[in-house]
C-alpha cells in the first residue's frame, strides 16, 4: 500500500482530500502545515507528497527546498496544491523540482490521476536508474578524479524526464544549480529584438546545463530540450560546498566553464566577420564534432537559423547550394555530411 503525504493548512481540504485518497487505497498521513510536514516526512518517508503552497509558518516552496537537501527525502514525488495559477509561481516550483500542480478546487478524478501518474512515473525511474548508475558512477569518478562525493550527490538527486520543448528554466530566473543530462538533447538559447531565437549552446548525455550561472545571480539564457530527455538537478549551494572543499572538483568545473567561454568567443567572431556559408559550415562542422555518434542530424531549418544566426530562407538556400555540391545529403530533417575532408576544406 503507498503511503501519501497531505501537507495542507485549511482543514477542511486536508481531510476531503484524505478521505478520498483513502477510499481509494491509499495510507495516508497528514500535516497542517509546513514545519510539521517536513517532520513528518523525513521521518515516515511517504511514497508521494502533496503539499499547499500558501501556508504560515513555512510555505510550499520552503518545504520542497528543505527536503531536496535530505537525500532520504529528495526523490520523493512532490505535488503541489495551490490556487495561484501565474506562470511565475509555476516556474520557481517546477524549477526547484516540483514533480506536478494541482490547482484549487480540484475533482477526485483529478487528483488521483496526477498521483496515479507520477507514482508510475516513479516506479519507470527506478528501472532508469538501475540502467544509468553505472554511466553516472563512472562519469562522477572522471570529474572528481577519486572522489566519491559527486557521485553520491548524482545518485542521491531527483531524476526528471522531459518532453520535447519542455522549458528546464528561463532566462532572468534565479539559478537553482545546474544540470547533467542523462539521456536526450538541451538546448540554451536568447531571444533577440525581433523574437527570433539564437542557440547559444547544445548539450547531449553527460554533459552539464548551466555550469556558466554558478557563479551569478541570473540565468542568462532560456534552456529547452530539443527531444524527449532525461536530466539530473545539482542544487546550487551543494555544487559550492563541493568545490569548496575539494580543488579537483573545482578545477574540473572551471575547465568546463572557460571552454563554454571559448565556444561563445568563437560564435561570436563567426557572426562579426564569416560570410553566411562559411556560418553554416561551421555550424554543421559543429554539430559533427559535438554529436560524433549522430551523424544523420535531426534539426529543423529554424534550429539551424538560430545556431547560425541568420534567415530561416538563408538556410534553405545556402543547404541546397551544399546538396548540389556534394557535401551532404538532406531528406527533410535529417541531414549528414558525406565527405568531411572536403566539407572542411570548403571554409576557406
Amino acid at each position: 500500500m503507498k503511503t501519501i503525504l497531505v501537507i495542507e493548512d485549511n482543514s477542511d481540504i486536508r481531510e476531503s482530500t484524505a478521505e478520498i485518497l483513502a477510499m481509494s487505497g491509499y495510507k495516508v498521513i497528514t500535516a497542517e502545515n509546513g514545519k510539521s510536514g517536513v517532520k513528518t516526512a523525513v521521518r515516515q518517508r511517504p511514497d508521494l507528497i502533496l503539499c499547499d503552497i500558501m501556508m504560515p509558518e513555512l510555505d510550499g516552496y520552503g518545504v520542497l527546498n528543505i527536503l531536496n537537501k535530505n537525500p532520504y527525502t529528495a526523490t520523493i514525488p512532490f505535488i503541489f496544491l495551490t490556487a495561484k495559477t501565474g506562470k511565475p509561481d509555476l516556474r520557481k516550483g517546477m524549477a526547484m523540482g516540483a514533480d506536478d500542480y494541482l490547482t484549487k478546487p480540484f475533482d477526485d478524478k483529478e487528483l488521483l490521476h496526477a498521483i496515479d501518474c507520477r507514482l508510475q512515473k516513479q516506479e519507470n525511474l527506478k528501472t532508469f536508474y538501475s540502467r544509468s548508475l553505472t554511466s553516472l558512477q563512472r562519469l562522477a569518478s572522471e570529474h572528481v578524479l577519486g572522489s566519491d562525493e559527486l557521485k553520491r550527490l548524482i545518485a542521491e538527486r531527483k531524476v526528471r524526464q522531459l518532453k520535447k520543448k519542455h522549458i528546464l528554466y528561463y532566462e532572468g530566473d534565479n539559478p537553482e544549480g545546474i544540470y547533467l543530462v542523462l539521456e536526450g538533447f538541451v538546448k540554451t538559447f536568447k531571444l533577440v529584438e525581433d523574437g527570433r531565437e539564437l542557440v547559444t549552446g547544445l548539450y547531449k548525455a553527460e554533459e552539464y546545463v548551466g555550469i556558466n550561472e554558478l557563479f551569478t545571480d541570473k540565468h542568462v539564457d532560456t534552456a529547452e530540450a530539443i527531444d524527449d530527455s532525461v536530466v539530473c538537478l545539482l542544487p546550487k549551494d551543494m555544487i559550492m560546498d563541493l568545490i569548496s572543499q575539494y580543488p579537483d572538483i573545482s578545477q574540473q568545473f572551471m575547465r568546463i566553464l572557460c571552454n563554454n567561454i571559448r565556444e561563445k568567443e568563437e560564435q561570436l567572431l563567426q557572426f562579426a566577420y564569416s560570410s553566411v556559408r562559411n556560418r553554416m559550415l561551421q555550424v554543421l562542422l559543429r554539430l559533427q564534432s559535438q554529436f560524433p555518434d549522430h551523424n544523420d542530424f535531426k534539426i529543423s531549418r529554424d534550429e539551424l537559423a538560430a545556431m547560425a544566426g541568420m534567415a530561416t530562407e538563408t538556410v534553405s538556400r545556402t543547404l541546397s547550394d551544399f546538396k548540389e555540391e556534394g557535401l551532404i545529403e538532406r531528406k527533410g530533417s535529417h541531414i549528414r555530411i558525406l565527405d568531411a575532408i572536403n566539407f572542411a576544406k570548403a571554409r576557406h
